[in-house]
């Protein structure tokens, strides 16, 4: 099982909306099986195609890692029914290295997806599932935690914010003078 690349703040992709797959669609099994791999090699709860580099409604999640089979779950173009209540809660992210922040969230969302086996599903849940239930999705929808944080963590973060966009301009790229 090949990892798979995981795409870093601010590649363009991450603020791209993911199309629609068919849930039937034969490459599906060993892409999320490369995507949970991928996702346990980097400890992470949580990955949505596009960090990978494809713009297809796929993710994973397993708040286990790795330690319950049973955890996994696995979103085909998955979409937030509801969200209920509010919480302000520490996130950090894949595509952020190194970065946690404050971030408001529903406390309890309620998801409907496709499942591996092309059958449609509902899951309701709060707690870390929950918040990575919409954490996945926001990221298919073109959406990243940084767009949730309180304006401590976004301040505090922001400095860094630049360092990681200055560091992905392509080498011998002029800066503009003001």
């Amino acid at each position: 099982m090949p990892l798979l690349t995981i795409r870093e703040f601010p590649d363009p992709i991450l603020r791209q909306k993911a199309k629609e797959i068919d849930p039937l669609d034969p490459s599906l099994p060993a892409l999320v099986r490369d995507m949970f791999e991928t996702m346990y090699h980097a400890d992470g709860v949580g990955l949505a195609a596009n960090q990978i580099g494809l713009a297809v409604r796929v993710a994973v999640i397993d708040c286990s890692g790795s330690r319950d089979p049973a955890a996994k779950l696995v979103l085909i173009n998955p979409v937030v029914l509801v969200t209920m209540g509010d919480v302000q809660e520490e996130e950090g992210c894949l595509s952020f290295p190194g970065l946690r922040g404050t971030a408001r969230r529903g406390e309890r969302a309620k998801v409907k997806a496709f499942g591996l086996d092309g059958q449609a599903f509902e899951i309701e849940s709060g707690g870390l599932l929950g918040k990575a239930l919409q954490h996945e999705i926001d990221h298919l929808n073109g959406r990243l935690f940084i767009d949730h944080l309180n304006l401590a963590s976004r301040a505090a973060m922001e400095g860094k914010l630049k360092q990681m966009k200055r560091d992905a301009q392509p080498v011998g790229r002029s800066k503009a003078r003001a």
